[in-house]
């Protein structure tokens, strides 16, 4: 059974850091590219990250530039989010996504994303 779980998210202070893991099941990881998405109560969702099945192309939403870092251990099944720096803005539901994609290309909107995780809360507030 296909399955994406993401863990790591909780309150923070604005300046602080999480790390997001996004755990997959059910499918051939290293075929697969992972886009990271975020949804603030009454906004629209928005692409954060994205790393294609290797890691060789990497995408940062620009809000999210030099303070986020993506990675993926394909190993472990697991990709990452490491969120540095975080401001009240970033407070969201983030959510992982799989998009088959046995090349390096690297889909980049959510359309693109056929399996999705549940989501996990990631609120920033003093």
């Amino acid at each position: 059974q296909l399955q994406l779980v993401e863990s790591g998210g909780g309150l923070v202070q604005p300046g602080g850091s999480l790390r997001l893991s996004c755990a997959v099941s059910g499918l051939a990881l290293d075929y697969y590219a992972i886009g990271w998405f975020r949804q603030a109560p009454g906004k629209e969702r928005e692409g954060v990250s994205f790393i294609s099945r290797r890691g060789g192309r990497i995408n940062y939403a620009d809000s999210v530039k030099g303070r986020f870092t993506v990675s993926r251990d394909n190993a472990k099944n697991t990709v990452y989010l490491r969120m540095n720096n975080l401001k009240p803005e970033d407070t969201a539901v983030y959510y992982c996504a799989a998009a088959y994609s046995p090349s390096e290309y690297l889909p980049w909107t959510a359309r693109e994303y056929a399996y999705w995780g549940q989501g996990t809360q990631v609120t920033v507030s003093s």
